[in-house]
């Protein structure tokens, strides 16, 4: 059987959400270079500018369109499908790629950072979505391709630290992709949808929730430190500062799988016409024991399963 878009991307037109830094803009910058034009937007239009930029320094075929967007916000939605419709038409691809972390405790948590992680996470897909399907129905052949997580399927990090919002949008995004491989082969057979479930990926991700939730700012993270039972008081600001940027960092550069290595993973399983995209080997194993033990998989043996199989992977 052939791969769904076996001559590749080229001559098509694409739309990537959160295209200013990590996976989004490996996606901009792959997509590009096989002559596939590409609107993206981000909420940080620097970010996106930096990521148009790249592609022009190297060479790329295929043009980007930048625009500034919140995806939880509907209006900037609306806003930017009418950019793109300006700009070229059809749409054939929709990757929703936008997201950001935190909201992890219902229960503790200020309700405006956990209903902020669901909108953006959730809602971003939803309204991104319902704006450029009209745009793709004309496409000869179209893909909807949602970023969802392990965390849609596994709605945890640990025992001992609560993930609510995250998880709760990324089950979210994973459910209505599913529902969505029959709603598109019944009513607009010419498109197909895939969910996209990385692992841990070498991204800016903790950066820059930090910097939409406001975790940049040293009070609140004073008062992180406090919700999570740690004495920061003989800490200077800039040693906050400082501790809260390594953290990124290490988060950025330990992870098993590189923002530009899981770009390629998601196309090469677009490419195929592949509807569930797994990123990483950290996200195939932790299916694969999920699956094999469900019953369990909330408790601290699990999850020291986890840890030991993991060290395994990384050591052999």
């Amino acid at each position: 059987m052939p791969d769904r878009f076996e001559s590749g991307f080229g001559g098509m037109v694409a739309v990537v959400t959160g295209g200013g830094t990590g996976m989004g803009r490996e996606l901009v910058r792959q997509l590009t270079a096989e002559g596939c034009d590409v609107a993206t937007c981000d909420v940080i239009i620097e970010n996106a500018e930096e990521t148009a930029a790249l592609c022009s320094a190297d060479g790329n075929a295929g043009e980007v369109l930048v625009h500034t967007a919140d995806v939880s916000n509907e209006g900037d939605i609306d806003g930017f499908a009418s950019a793109v419709a300006a700009w070229r038409s059809p749409v054939d691809l929709l990757f929703n790629n936008a997201g950001i972390g935190g909201g992890g405790t219902l229960i503790d948590h200020d309700r405006a950072q956990w209903e902020r992680v669901f909108d953006v996470c959730w809602y971003g897909v939803y309204y991104a979505t319902i704006h450029f399907l009209p745009q793709m129905l004309s496409s000869a052949r179209g893909q909807v391709v949602n970023t969802s997580s392990i965390n849609g399927f596994f709605a945890s990090i640990g025992p001992g630290f609560p993930h609510t919002a995250y998880s709760a949008a990324k089950f979210a995004v994973k459910g209505f992709t599913e529902a969505l491989i029959t709603d598109l082969a019944l009513n607009a057979p010419n498109l197909a949808a895939s969910v996209v479930m990385p692992g841990h990926i070498g991204t800016s991700i903790q950066t820059n929730s930090d910097t939409l939730l406001g975790f940049d700012d040293v009070d609140k993270m004073r008062q992180r430190y406090a919700d999570a039972g740690r004495d920061a008081s003989h800490l200077s600001d800039d040693e906050i500062t400082t501790r809260r940027l390594k953290r990124s960092d290490s988060f950025r550069e330990m992870a098993p799988t590189s923002a530009a290595e899981a770009a390629t993973i998601i196309l090469d399983g677009v490419r195929r016409g592949d509807w569930r995209i797994l990123v990483g080997e950290d996200a195939t194993m932790i299916d694969d024991l999920v699956r094999a033990d469900p019953e369990n998989a909330y408790t601290p043996e699990f999850y020291d399963r986890w840890v030991r199989e993991s060290a395994t992977m990384r050591l052999s």
